[in-house]
């Protein structure tokens, strides 16, 4: 018989928002429904949505919030370090939204060469130092008691803490098959789920925002998860 999962037990309440994804409006009402309650978000605040500009900008200004990085993030930041190299990719998955937010003008997905260069200097331009800084710095994984809250997935071999930035941001094949043997929850998003759902030590909280309207996020606590979707 399988062995039970030990229920949640995060050293205090906490809330998790799920992939924003330039949705400002949606963030702004989670934001303001919750009250006197950590919040952790998993990452994916740009693309897609045609908000990234505010996500970020209303993140950057909130300190209390703990702001986890996603691909997207990292997708983002390589584009701004190797502008020919990564922006092809980056325009295709959602990057177009972005730039647009900035008011970054002239981008395609036809862009090549010298262009990218010149879109990078106008993102970086349009950001300011202080907001790709934070952007950089932020960290891949956060956890409280025995919960843990990334971006995508971790690898369930692995303890929380020696898990790659790559399966953190991008998946790992056996986390929806094999269970964990440490009794570490992982909340995370990236997937999009119909459902928000936790069981057997995953917690799964991405919605859809940019496409389906609703974010999603999950109230943990030793009484368990619940879910409230904006």
């Amino acid at each position: 018989p399988t062995r039970p999962f030990p229920r949640p037990a995060p050293k205090e309440p906490f809330v998790a928002i799920g992939d924003i994804h330039g949705r400002a409006d949606l963030l702004k009402r989670a934001l303001r429904s919750i009250k006197d309650t950590k919040i952790v978000c998993v990452g994916d605040y740009v693309d897609r949505g045609d908000d990234s500009a505010e996500v970020l900008r209303l993140l950057y200004a909130r300190p209390d919030v703990v702001c986890l990085s996603g691909n997207h993030e990292e997708m983002m930041l390589h584009f701004l370090d190797h502008p020919q190299k990564h922006g092809p990719r980056w325009l295709r998955y959602g990057g177009l939204q972005t730039l647009a937010s900035f008011g970054v003008p002239g981008a395609s997905e036809a862009a090549s060469g010298a262009a990218l260069d010149g879109i990078a200097e106008k993102l970086n331009e349009a950001m300011g130092e202080d907001l790709i800084l934070w952007l950089r710095n932020r960290p891949v994984f956060w956890q409280s008691g025995n919960v843990a809250v990334v971006h995508a997935a971790a690898d369930p071999a692995v303890p929380i803490d020696m898990q790659t930035t790559e399966t953190l941001h991008w998946g790992h094949a056996d986390f929806e098959t094999t269970h964990r043997e440490d009794n570490i929850w992982v909340l995370h998003g990236h997937t999009i789920v119909d459902t928000p759902h936790a069981d057997r030590g995953r917690v799964s909280i991405d919605t859809g925002a940019y496409a389906t309207g609703r974010l999603t996020a999950a109230w943990v606590s030793s009484d368990g998860v619940t879910f409230e979707t904006v």
